[in-house]
């Protein structure tokens, strides 16, 4: 599985939709210039989705396909600005947070409040997803990773310093727009370890009352 660290490395344009049957290949550009060079075959994650180089289109552009569920799981049918970074290799810095580029859900900007040179965006939050989400634990918003300042009932939120607004899409969304949203890996980990916990002494709690144990 490859992994990214959710810090972009620019900015990039879905610049045409080709349909592939339940499929569609993306033909992406990068506003920047990729060092080393683009190879095929490699991941990019295009706004926090995992995607194959499948074909080079000059220096900055390439194509890659997205399967149905892919589109059906996130905002790409529609994006045309998009975050775009390279998958982590050995020995890279880990100045982020673990990212795998699958989607777990989609959330949408509530609003946006100044904060100094900062904004505080407040997105909402779709309910499978609310027990992975922890005040000042790490979320992939379009690929970019960000520390939750808040949890609400029903979203939560995070503070954009300036850097990250000038570098990514983040800074330009309205009040409304879809967002592609990854939990923490590890604690999706965590997550199924409890479930599987709980189930195994249901199971010996129920045994037990049939008089097997």
């Amino acid at each position: 599985m490859m992994m990214f660290t959710g810090l972009t490395q620019g900015l990039g344009r879905i610049d045409k939709r080709t349909p592939r049957g339940d499929e569609i290949e993306l033909f992406v550009t990068a506003e920047f210039d990729w060092s080393p060079p683009l190879v095929l075959g490699e991941s990019i994650a295009v706004s926090g989705i995992c995607l194959t180089v499948a074909r080079l289109e000059g220096p900055r552009g390439f194509t890659a396909h997205a399967s149905a569920e892919t589109l059906n799981r996130s905002t790409l049918k529609r994006a045309n600005l998009v975050n775009l970074e390279r998958a982590l290799a050995l020995g890279d810095r880990l100045g982020g947070h673990l990212v795998s580029g699958h989607v777990d859900g989609l959330g949408a900007l509530i609003s946006k409040t100044p904060s100094g040179a900062s904004l505080i965006l407040k997105f909402s939050l779709p309910g499978p997803l609310r027990p992975l989400v922890v005040a000042k634990g790490s979320i992939a918003v379009d690929g970019v990773s960000l520390t939750v300042n808040e949890v609400l009932a029903e979203a939560f939120t995070v503070n954009l310093i300036p850097h990250t607004l000038s570098r990514t899409t983040l800074g330009g969304l309205k009040p409304g727009g879809a967002v592609n949203l990854e939990t923490d890996l590890l604690g999706k980990y965590v997550q199924r370890l409890l479930t599987f916990q709980e189930r195994k002494a249901l199971s010996l709690e129920t045994l037990g009352r049939s008089g097997f144990l």
